[in-house]
């Protein structure tokens, strides 16, 4: 019965790994097996949140005080 006592150490084939990806020179954040995914949604969640900074910077800078109406 695999438990917290008798797990196997799994450690020594994932440094193995992460440092053979590193002596490829592969960023820290590509690595992994999930990372695709995280930096997918880091980048959608960046760049949304930058243009709608841009969008409504310039609609201020115009005189428009709200997002989508003429006020």
């Amino acid at each position: 019965m695999p438990g917290l006592v008798n797990a196997p150490n799994h450690v020594p084939e994932k440094q193995r790994y992460y440092q053979q990806a590193f002596k490829n020179h592969t960023r820290l954040w590509k690595i992994g097996p999930r990372s695709g995914i995280i930096m997918t949604t880091f980048n959608i969640a960046m760049w949304g949140t930058f243009g709608a900074s841009m969008y409504a910077m310039s609609r201020k800078v115009l005189g428009y005080n709200t997002w989508f109406s003429e006020d």
